[in-house]
């Protein structure tokens, strides 16, 4: 299904729809602050196993992020925030960044792994901070573009759609999207350190990942 809603005012009915999806194990594409994202129910097993199965990675290995719609929820998903990580999380979000913090004991249940870390998303999207806000909880998320051949075509719905149409139950038409992934900062450490420089700007502070 092409799911047409408008990025500033979204429809509760086409919220609604894209809710029962979610609830249902359906998995979506939707529109962010940066590119299209593929994005679950994180309490949905089997459409995490899809979308890790669509992608071509393991699940335990796979470097997906939390789509929050505000900081109010990250305990239950991280270790508690030291002041410099929580007040420049507070500042650039929501925005186009991905913050890299350490996951509690709840991540590893909810996608059956190993895993330390978590990467949390507050997009400056109204379209998917509504979703994640009537859902109630975050939906899992991943970029649908390759990182080593960002695909023009990628940042237009109706040509997304095309693509992945038989491959998950809707695609929400937001507008066009941005070919610019968002910044990624690591703040696991005692240092605050620059994976990747994309959308969001950063400060020139910041210690750069080698």
């Amino acid at each position: 299904m092409l799911l047409k809603i408008h990025p500033d005012n979204p429809n509760p009915r086409q919220i609604q729809k894209v809710i029962d999806c979610l609830t249902d194990g359906g998995i979506i594409i939707y529109p962010t602050d940066t590119v299209y994202g593929l994005g679950c129910d994180i309490y949905q097993t089997k459409a995490v196993d899809r979308i890790a199965k669509l992608k071509g990675i393991k699940k335990e290995k796979a470097n997906f992020s939390f789509i929050c719609h505000d900081l109010r929820h990250l305990s239950d998903y991280t270790r508690p925030l030291n002041n410099t990580v929580y007040k420049l999380m507070k500042a650039k979000l929501p925005g186009p960044y991905t913050f890299i913090l350490n996951a509690n004991s709840n991540v590893p249940k909810l996608f059956q792994s190993r895993k330390k870390t978590v990467g949390i998303r507050v997009p400056g999207n109204n379209i998917a901070l509504q979703i994640v806000r009537e859902l109630g909880h975050p939906i899992m998320s991943t970029s649908i573009y390759n990182d080593d051949e960002i695909l023009e075509y990628l940042t237009d719905p109706e040509l997304i759609y095309e693509k992945y149409q038989d491959l998950v139950d809707i695609v929400i038409d937001g507008g066009p999207g941005d070919n610019q992934p968002s910044t990624i900062l690591d703040c696991t450490g005692e240092e605050i350190l620059l994976v990747r420089e994309g959308k969001g700007e950063i400060a020139s502070d910041l210690q750069e990942e080698r």
